[in-house]
């Protein structure tokens, strides 16, 4: 590709090192004029019979070899690069030719002129004012890309003229602002009051830095005359991050509006350069674009190419020649485009724009810019860049460029233009007389995805009430049978399916249910109740431990499926259950994106093994446990991630709990002051995720539907079982799911230690699948009578109230907490502290487990069953911790 895509001079440092320009001018001189096709000279004026795969002659049909060089270096080597041979379809390699080859394809209205004119004025003339304004302030300015301002302008112009109705977009900090202003329209007053350390926040939460919050905005477009939803999602500091949670939030819109093909929203995403091509979640986010469940039928991805990042030459940020060879993966065409021609920047978005829509794929405009400050107003580039930044010191700006363009050729006037710049100056100034009057600052003014009714006005629950979670009888029964059954003719299962759907069949007429029977409950409860429930990740459909079985597959036709849960009742909500791509990173934050579009579903992701959230760390982190605080926005997403020490070794135990309870945010010294009767319901709307782990089917059934019945939105991490899913203990009666009961914070000890208490000479409190292993041995040492068991149900937020009344049942007991994990992981640090404030510290809380470790198990068999015996023999020895303090 020989295309001039320099903004500036060829002599600074740039990506082109790597692409030496001068070897590919060679080269298309070889393949025109040069000895590959015997042509020389003399032939320059020889006329050619073109192809019908070239368009370069427009109407006519053959053309001098000096013209068709002429025009194939107007098509392709003047500010426009286009990269589309690797694409392996003719058709849409055709109709890129035909958008770049076309005598004139690239001319345009004066009207179109005066238009983007405008807008180079706006975008310009906004970062000169935070400049004047706040000089010592970071806002990541658009100073030598504010082209991307009539780039973005012209896709959403061009994809509102096809139909398209809302756009989500994702964008890294740099040119945020500007976008806000001029491209979402957020009230400049709004803008410049960000700047103000002095105003106070009203509303919850910690907040977040100005270039990273989001925003709202449905409007009238301009050019179209039709309405437009603009959506700019929130996200952090961490590039790319925001990628998935874009498509996932887009997908769910398209969902929710029957929009199939992706014909009314559409997605759009802004990447740097070095992150484009250094982030590994680029990669995972391209291949979820053709997958059925998670496709979002083609994004429309701008790079801002300032040719370096932070302070990194793309000759050491990269090995690939563009920053953009990554979307070559899926078939992508890529137009690199100079930033500084903003009518080529205009055509190139608009073939894009063009493009998506007639083929529903992924397009790329790789915006070729510079970066005239440093990373930030306040760094120094020179230290690292001195020759490049020499160069781009001299660099005139592009918005002076282009109106010298237009005046010279009379598409405006010299006076017209400086009347335009006065006249954006002073709505600038105006607003910033405005943002002086402002006292409060207002983050839900900054909210990416409003859910209208379902807050009060003030954005408070309208209730602080949670609905019984139970169902009836027949309700019960009826989904069971559901799930034991093939709801379609002529449709062959394996057998090994045909006796676990028996062995449903047999649970329901006995009235209980295993952890499999409970989910389907839950799910199949909230579809009839009209409640979308999407379940996605690695394996899902059928379950990692084949215990699921949500798809059905006809063991004699290919790919004939059945899905029973969506043959449930005639008005109930679709079911989705997907499995994922290979990622978890991507996948998760996806389906946080789908969790945000709407608080009336149940989104569900699953971990292939519950360690394996670890490469999704970013996404819990940064967007599911602070979400709410930084941006004031509520998340309902639901995490099951397997967990438990069963002799698999270290890769496939620990879901590592202890890091989510690390990151709660309720107070281990502090026992909440909050009315009895709802006590429950005011922890939950305070926290900030719900962490649970629960010991029987009926309380995953409860906490499932508790996560849609209760008036607000939190994240709800559980962890799943593994060896509980078929262990014959660990069923519960239809009686437990029943009309009037809820969801079991702690469940007490219910045996023959109740009828005593104060024999009991010891309590012990634990969570999860160690709770088995603890009564068979209690049994086992005929201690019923005098060791009493409770299982903490929900760890997060901690049931402060329902432990106070299980240790005041036993008064004269040793307390002590029993885990399966390590001493320096799983629950001990977290409720450790938290008993002893529920306690007053009157009595120490002793532990029972494993020793501290670095790894979360070990991978020896028989050592994995020497320390279970060690630690069940600690919690059993009533003067283990005799004398001791």
């Amino acid at each position: 590709m020989a295309a001039d895509l320099e903004p500036t001079p060829s002599d600074i440092i740039t990506s082109y090192d790597k692409l030496e320009v001068s070897v590919f001018k060679q080269r298309f001189f070889d393949l025109t004029t040069g000895a590959f096709y015997g042509l020389d000279e003399s032939d320059l004026d020889k006329v050619f019979r073109l192809p019908n795969t070239t368009f370069i002659g427009g109407r006519e049909s053959a053309l001098s070899l000096r013209e068709i060089i002429h025009r194939l270096e107007m098509a392709y080597c003047q500010h426009i690069g286009v990269e589309f041979m690797f694409i392996n379809d003719l058709d849409q390699c055709q109709w890129i030719r035909q958008k770049f080859e076309s005598p004139g394809a690239m001319q345009f209205s004066l009207e179109e002129k005066r238009t983007l004119l405008a807008r180079m004025i706006r975008s310009t003339r906004f970062e000169e004012f935070l400049q004047r304004k706040w000089s010592s302030e970071k806002r990541f300015g658009l100073e030598g890309c504010e082209a991307l301002i009539p780039a973005l302008k012209t896709i959403i112009d061009k994809s509102s003229e096809r139909g398209v109705e809302s756009v989500i977009l994702g964008m890294p900090h740099r040119g945020r602002l500007n976008v806000l202003a001029n491209v979402i329209r957020k009230e400049l007053d709004q803008i410049f009051c960000q700047f103000d350390s002095k105003l106070e926040a009203a509303d919850e939460g910690s907040g977040d830095v100005k270039y990273h919050l989001g925003m709202h905005h449905r409007r009238i477009n301009r050019v179209t005359d039709r309405n437009i939803t603009l959506s700019l999602m929130a996200n952090p500091s961490h590039l790319e991050a925001v990628d998935p949670v874009v498509q996932g939030k887009t997908k769910a819109e398209q969902f929710y509006c029957g929009d199939t093909e992706g014909n009314r929203v559409m997605s759009l995403l802004l990447h740097g350069d070095a992150a484009f091509a250094g982030q590994g979640i680029v990669y995972e986010t391209f291949h979820l674009s053709d997958l059925p469940s998670y496709t979002t039928h083609g994004t429309i991805h701008v790079v801002v190419n300032n040719q370096i990042g932070f302070t990194t030459d793309p000759r050491m940020a990269r090995s690939s020649p563009y920053p953009t060879d990554v979307a070559r993966v899926v078939n992508a065409p890529i137009f690199h485009v100079n930033a500084d021609d903003p009518e080529a920047v205009m055509h190139v978005c608009n073939v894009a724009a063009e493009w998506r829509n007639t083929f529903h794929k992924d397009v790329v405009v790789d915006l070729v810019s510079y970066r005239r400050n440093g990373h930030n107003e306040m760094d120094e580039p020179m230290f690292t860049q001195p020759l490049m930044y020499k160069q781009i010191k001299k660099q005139k700006g592009v918005l002076h460029k282009y109106a010298e363009k237009l005046i010279a050729e009379g598409a405006v006037t010299r006076q017209e233009f400086e009347e335009e710049v006065a006249r954006y100056d002073k709505v600038c100034e105006e607003a910033y007389a405005r943002s002086k009057d402002e006292k409060i600052l207002h983050i839900k003014h900054w909210l990416d995805s409003p859910w209208p009714g379902f807050f009060t006005l003030d954005g408070q629950p309208k209730s602080m009430t949670c609905p019984p979670t139970g169902l009836a009888e027949e309700e019960l029964v009826h989904i069971g049978n559901i799930a034991s059954s093939v709801p379609e003719e002529d449709f062959t299962i394996h057998g090994g399916l045909s006796r676990i759907l028996k062995g449903r069949a047999a649970m329901v007429s006995q009235r209980v249910c295993d952890w499999a029977l409970g989910e389907y409950m839950a799910f199949g409860s909230l579809l009839k109740e009209g409640t979308h429930v999407r379940l996605s990740g690695q394996d899902v459909e059928r379950g990692t431990f084949s215990h699921r079985h949500h798809v059905l597959h006809d063991q004699n036709v290919d790919k004939r499926t059945c899905i029973p849960m969506n043959h449930m009742a005639p008005d109930q909500a679709p079911y989705t259950v997907c499995n994922s791509s290979l990622s978890e990173y991507g996948v998760l934050g996806f389906e946080l994106g789908f969790a945000m579009a709407s608080p009336n579903a149940l989104v569900l992701w699953e971990a292939q093994f519950g360690d394996f959230n670890n490469t999704a760390q970013c996404i819990i982190d940064q967007f599911i446990c602070p979400g709410q605080a930084k941006w004031v926005r509520q998340n309902g997403i639901v995490l099951l991630l397997p967990h438990g020490m069963e002799g698999m070794g270290p890769e496939h135990s620990s879901a590592r709990p202890e890091r989510f309870l690390q990151m709660c945010n309720d107070d281990p010294d502090v026992f909440p002051k909050l009315p009895e009767e709802d006590f429950a319901v005011r922890q939950l709307v305070d926290c900030n995720w719900i962490v649970v782990n629960c010991s029987t089917p009926a309380n995953y059934f409860h906490v499932l539907r508790r996560q849609i019945q209760q008036p607000f939105r939190k994240p709800l991490i559980i962890f799943t079982p593994k060896s509980l899913l078929r262990h014959p203990e660990a069923k519960s009666s239809f009686d437990d799911m029943l009309p009037g009961t809820h969801f079991k914070r702690v469940i007490p000890e219910a045996g023959p230690e109740c009828a005593s208490p104060e024999r009991v000479k010891r309590l012990v409190l634990c969570t999860g699948k160690v709770f088995y292993e603890l009564t068979r041995e209690r049994k086992n040492r005929g201690l019923e009578d005098v060791v009493a068991i409770a299982r903490i149900e929900q760890l997060s937020p901690f049931p402060f109230d329902l432990v106070k009344a299980e240790a005041d049942r036993y008064p004269g007991a040793d307390l002590v907490w029993c885990q399966e994990e390590h001493k320096n992981q799983g629950y001990y640090d977290y409720v450790k502290p938290r008993i002893r404030t529920t306690i007053d510290r009157a009595r120490p809380v002793w532990y029972a487990g494993r020793d501290p470790a670095a790894a979360p198990a070990t991978g020896n068999k028989a050592a994995h069953l020497m320390e279970l015996q060690r630690f069940l023999d600690t919690a059993f020895n009533l003067d283990a911790f005799a004398g001791k303090h």
